[in-house]
């Protein structure tokens, strides 16, 4: 009896640089990819075709997708590159000619198009068979994802290439988001992570749309999305929120639970004359009183930001006035970069006095020391109190997951020390016994 091998489905691999956007625009490819029958796999030596979704935000984001391509190339060498350093075609081709194609961010069908080209979908592929989950194939482990709401921005900030790379700002329909949100909780997600440029902008480019969602109307506007969110019972964390007026809305959401009490507001910087030169709202006095009124509502709220220290013209004068800023304010959670001119960006051309490299250094550190000394004292508050903890990871010392105020892989974490009876995904209290610049540590009560 003869007997016939079914051919083998086309393998992909796959690399995913960048920001948490980025790796939602890769989700989607591979989706796409997995429903016509290809196998995404783990190696190099095991695919047919790699795709690598690079970063091109900053010099040393170029050069990290630079040096992967550069990788999968020796490696492979078949290489298609995407995203947003695709936006420079000819620089990457200048560095590796042999790359089989190049597109943006967002171009979807082209990428697929060009997987096509080099490896071609079986002809008996069977979508019908090879089912692929609703919610699509995630690059996050199972408890958690996040939920694109739009593409673009419309700021103009000087130091930023966004806008040229991504476009302005295209909100998604609000009822595609919550299709999208329900379908990523059906599967098991504990938590939402809502990501776009601007979040605090959704719906501004369609003028607030009504949209529907489960037979009911919905404005595609943030406060709207939030609290049909909130509905799903899974936490619900903001990130990339600009402080617009109407961002006081969310405010008594967080105080009434519906959704976490964090948010992610790019700062920048505090300086109203830098901020001038960034093209940033300069209105550093009205954040601080607003800052605090949020906190009046809700106590609870932790907030994360990100500066930018060694813009062209900063004066120590300047840096100084971050300091105390900061001092003012006492964000839970901050980020700092030291300047880095990026190719494009309008920050080139200002007839601005260059801060030297020393100087951007002995800043950073000085910023960071400073703003470690806050996050500190505002972590040592925590000790004795409770806490709802997400379990990321368990090993035989315990668990280890991130509580209302940290996000993935950008915030601290939660070392749980009686915690290996727990699994990757639950959510359980604990009481926190100690804490450093960024950790706390605690201990399960149930």
């Amino acid at each position: 009896m003869s007997t016939t091998t079914a051919p083998a489905n086309p393998k992909v691999g796959f690399v995913s640089l960048g920001c948490p956007k980025a790796l939602v625009d890769s989700e989607r490819i591979l989706t796409q990819l997995r429903m016509e029958g290809y196998d995404v796999v783990s190696t190099y030596q095991d695919a047919d075709v790699v795709v690598v979704n690079t970063c091109g935000f900053i010099d040393s984001a170029k050069a990290e997708s630079l040096e992967v391509i550069g990788e999968a190339i020796k490696e492979n060498g078949k290489v298609i590159v995407t995203g947003c350093m695709g936006v420079e075609e000819g620089n990457i081709r200048n560095v590796h000619p042999s790359v089989l194609a190049v597109t943006g961010p967002q171009q979807y069908e082209q990428v697929v198009n060009a997987v096509h080209d080099v490896v071609p979908p079986r002809q008996d592929h069977n979508p019908l068979i090879d089912l692929v989950p609703p919610q699509g194939i995630k690059l996050t482990p199972r408890h958690y994802a996040y939920l694109k709401i739009s593409e673009g921005c419309n700021h103009s900030c000087s130091f930023c290439i966004i806008p040229s790379m991504r476009g302005k700002l295209v909100s998604r329909p609000v009822g595609d988001v919550l299709d999208e949100a329900q379908r990523l909780v059906k599967a098991g997600v504990k938590e939402l992570l809502v990501i776009s440029q601007d979040t605090s902008a959704y719906g501004v480019d369609v003028k607030y749309r009504t949209g529907f969602w489960n037979g009911a109307p919905v404005k595609t506007r943030m406060t709207e999305l939030c609290e049909a969110l909130s509905t799903l019972g899974v936490w619900v964390r903001l990130h990339y929120v600009y402080p617009y007026p109407h961002v006081d809305e969310l405010i008594p959401l967080m105080a009434a639970g519906k959704i976490l009490p964090y948010l992610d507001i790019p700062f920048q910087h505090a300086s109203p004359k830098v901020l001038k030169a960034m093209k940033r709202p300069a209105f550093e006095d009205k954040t601080l009183a607003r800052i605090k009124n949020w906190r009046q509502i809700c106590p609870d709220l932790i907030i994360r930001s990100t500066f930018i220290v060694g813009f062209p013209g900063e004066t120590e004068e300047d840096f100084q006035y971050l300091l105390d800023w900061l001092t003012e304010a006492q964000l839970d959670r901050v980020g700092c970069f030291q300047y880095s001119p990026v190719e494009g960006a309008p920050a080139n051309d200002l007839d601005l006095d260059v801060v030297p490299d020393e100087v951007k250094q002995d800043r950073w550190e000085r910023f960071m020391a400073h703003q470690q000394a806050i996050s500190s004292a505002r972590l040592q508050m925590r000790i004795g109190r409770k806490i709802e903890v997400l379990v990321d990871e368990v090993d035989e010392q315990g668990a280890v997951g991130r509580c209302f105020f940290d996000a993935p892989e950008i915030d601290g974490n939660v070392f749980i020390d009686n915690g290996s009876n727990l699994k990757p995904g639950d959510k359980v209290w604990c009481k926190v016994t100690d804490a450093d610049e960024y950790d706390l540590w605690a201990e399960q009560i149930g």
